[in-house]
């Protein structure tokens, strides 16, 4: 512990290490929703922590401010555990390898979590500090956000009074977001047919890729490991099919795939041809290897194998629309996460995304009828909604305000395809005003994710000083 003692500002690092060496990936975060719980009812702050561990913390204003309106801050507890193929942590045990270097605090072979474990870390700093001027604060901790947003769907609203909300889990200093794509899970099943098997093995790897996050890293060029390797099989003059499996998260691009077929011609010959349609691509990693492996008794019959990868390389993923009403902005996209074999069968898992809520039923129903088609099955869950930009927005002209008095310009102000919980918020919370800020990080749902220290300390600057103000 304290390898990041000696960066400022100090308490914000002190708590970003203390949550780092806790297990908080998706679905496993009732130990990091303790240590929030306590650390609030330790400071004689009144707590909640509801069933789906979602907490919620109350911390009176300071003299003088008690007529301010609430102001609620909010983050995720949850993260993204993503991790190089030679990386060898248990995410559900054990904490992240963090460092420092060329002022970055990194994690060994891991994702980071300062998606969004640095709001977390900003939250109870705050929660702390006795020397900071502020109104009434709501901290709201959700969890699940990264693999559907079920802490926020869940969340009971009924006793959050604040109508001005500053969710802190964007990625760019100096960006604020007011609007957001809405999205949903797809989770599709097909069922396989095996028959026994004596031609020879190979193992083939698609690797070397970028990956990134399926929402803002979508109109970037990079590859899906998953839907490269269908195409390279889909390449191969006869085979069957024994398993495929490739990513770990729906809303990660996928950078590793490993097939297994059974066939009798020599498959390397068809790499060099295949990997050239991909020199121009921004994803110029990419990389194809096949080696002879243990003859597997089992193999998928020759019509699954074709219906399998069929299925994979016809069925849509990627950017579908761009927004017709700003330039360069993606509507609607899909990513296939998660490429399975289990047993008998094959399953994916999707993230869909679109600022259009027609445009995303439509993209669910092609999902649907494309699954059916090929025999499967298509079930959807984790749906939440987009969040619309407030043409009259208090928040957004104090929050611009006080960033150009501190900085003398004016923020960014955009809307992202990325999903942020403030859709699902404004349904609960009527009214609700709403901006997302963050420091700056790269490359967030990847190992070589990266946050970058000297914006942590210039945002909880500004944050401070906007409290001040409101």
């Amino acid at each position: 512990m304290e390898k990041l003692i000696n960066l400022k500002p100090q308490r914000v690092f002190y708590y970003f290490e203390k949550i780092c060496s806790i297990p908080h990936g998706s679905g496993n975060t009732a130990e990091i929703s303790e240590f929030c719980y306590n650390t609030a009812k330790n400071l004689g702050l009144s707590a909640k922590k509801d069933s789906m561990n979602n907490v919620i913390i109350s911390k009176p204003a300071t003299k003088g401010k008690e007529k301010s309106p609430t102001v609620i801050i909010q983050g995720h507890l949850d993260m993204v555990c993503e991790k190089d193929s030679n990386c060898e942590i248990d995410f559900l045990k054990d904490g992240l390898d963090i460092y420092v270097e060329n002022g970055f605090v990194k994690a060994r072979g891991t994702t980071l979590g300062a998606d969004d474990g640095i709001a977390v870390a900003m939250c109870l700093a705050l929660l702390e500090a006795d020397d900071i001027a502020h109104p009434n604060l709501e901290i709201v901790l959700t969890v699940d956000e990264e693999t559907g947003m079920y802490g926020a769907e869940a969340l009971d609203g009924k006793d959050i009074k604040g109508r001005l909300l500053i969710n802190i889990d964007s990625e760019d200093e100096g960006i604020f977001t007011v609007s957001c794509a809405g999205g949903i899970n797809a989770k599709l099943n097909l069922k396989n047919d095996m028959l026994p098997n004596i031609k020879p093995c190979y193992k083939i790897t698609v690797g070397g890729l970028m990956g990134g996050h399926s929402g803002v890293d979508i109109d970037k060029g990079r590859l899906n490991s998953n839907k490269i390797a269908a195409e390279f099989l889909n390449s191969l003059d006869s085979f069957n099919l024994v398993s495929i499996n490739g990513g770990q998260k729906a809303n990660a691009i996928p950078t590793l795939t490993e097939a297994i077929i059974a066939t009798n011609e020599d498959v390397s010959i068809h790499v060099d041809k295949f990997i050239k349609v991909y020199d121009k691509q921004k994803d110029n990693g990419l990389f194809i290897k096949t080696e002879k492996v243990d003859t597997l008794p089992y193999s998928f019959t020759e019509e699954c194998t074709k219906n399998t990868i069929a299925f994979l390389c016809f069925i849509p993923n990627g950017i579908i629309n761009f927004s017709k009403n700003i330039s360069g902005l993606v509507e609607t996209s899909l990513n296939l996460g998660i490429l399975k074999t289990e047993k008998d069968e094959i399953y994916c898992e999707f993230a869909l995304r679109s600022s259009v809520n027609d445009e995303k039923l439509k993209l669910i129903d092609t999902l649907k009828k494309h699954t059916e088609k090929y025999g499967g099955k298509a079930e959807f869950d984790g749906n939440y909604p987009a969040w619309e930009y407030k043409e009259d927005s208090i928040l957004r002209e104090k929050m611009s305000s006080v960033y150009k008095k501190m900085y003398n310009e004016e923020p960014e102000i955009i809307a992202i395809h990325a999903g942020l919980e403030c859709g699902l918020l404004s349904e609960k919370l009527i009214g609700l005003d709403a901006v997302s800020i963050g420091p700056n990080m790269k490359d967030i749902h990847t190992p070589r994710e990266r946050l970058e220290i000297a914006s942590v300390e210039r945002v909880y600057r500004y944050l401070i000083n906007l409290l001040s103000e409101i």
